[in-house]
């Protein structure tokens, strides 16, 4: 099992990697909105703020919370703990248990996403990912340390109470990631496309209406692999036509905003309209 499990860490190393890198040629050759116009500095000075903050919270997830996932898999599948594991323990086939798990953590990262949104103190670090003007594929990796400790510190219970394996964690993360990535290139796809594949998965068409500065359609569009939870959840929300969309937040616009200094105390910083939804 240990083996399966260094496995899929490396392999999922090398799928962020290798998306990354084919994502960012893409959107070179054919950038959908072009923010950077072919300025190259200013697009690398993007990509190290953005990836700045992902690797600080890839660090953060293997020194402090990684082992903690395994200790509580294991201690859930040892006891029969948790909804697959009880589900297995009356006939649940191990494909089941596999599939489940992927279904079972993206509802819970709909769920995650949309809390992210309308409570006021979560939403004070998920708008680090938001005030991104210039969301291309390394916009997937912008995420606070505040909001991925939060995230990562609620998983060990999602993963008691679900059953989950880690290896299957691991599967799931690496397919997601993937997809997120996908999602937040600064490209397009045929309308046709787009649409049958919006069927199953999140787009790019999908995702950039959530980028928008627009906030009913910032509050819309939770979903990270399958874009069905929006459709369930009347979440779901197009924008027509895409050009017309603004990204990005108001309140946070000005150069500060956008180094790598400013990316982490911008939860601490006031100016958001939603700091007086309390």
């Amino acid at each position: 099992m240990q083996a399966l499990i260094n496995l899929l860490e490396q392999t999922q190393v090398l799928a962020a990697v290798i998306g990354l890198i084919v994502l960012l040629m893409i959107e070179q050759a054919h950038p959908f909105f072009d923010f950077f116009k072919g300025s190259v500095k200013e697009k690398g000075k993007h990509l190290l703020a953005n990836m700045a903050l992902g690797l600080t919270n890839a660090l953060i997830i293997s020194v402090f919370f990684v082992s903690t996932w395994l200790w509580a898999s294991n201690w859930a599948y040892e006891n029969g703990f948790g909804i697959l594991n009880w589900l297995a323990a009356v006939g649940l086939p191990a494909w089941g248990h596999t599939l489940g798990a992927v279904l079972l953590m993206d509802l819970w990262m709909y769920f995650w996403h949309l809390i992210n949104h309308k409570i006021p103190f979560l939403w004070r670090f998920h708008r680090v990912h938001h005030a991104d003007p210039n969301m291309d594929v390394t916009t997937a990796s912008r995420f606070h340390t505040g909001e991925i400790i939060f995230s990562s510190a609620l998983r060990i219970g999602v993963i008691l109470i679900t059953g989950i394996y880690l290896w299957e964690l691991l599967l799931y993360e690496t397919i997601m990631f993937a997809v997120v990535q996908f999602h937040h290139a600064d490209i397009a796809l045929p309308e046709k496309l787009d649409k049958a594949l919006r069927a199953i998965i999140v787009t790019p068409a999908m995702h950039k209406v959530h980028h928008s500065r627009w906030q009913p359609e910032t509050d819309s569009n939770y979903s990270s692999l399958f874009s069905f939870w929006d459709r369930i959840g009347k979440t779901f929300r197009l924008h027509n036509p895409l050009k017309t969309l603004r990204i990005g937040l108001d309140e946070f616009d000005s150069d500060k905003d956008r180094k790598i200094k400013g990316l982490f105390d911008m939860p601490f910083r006031e100016g958001d309209k939603r700091d007086n939804d309390k």
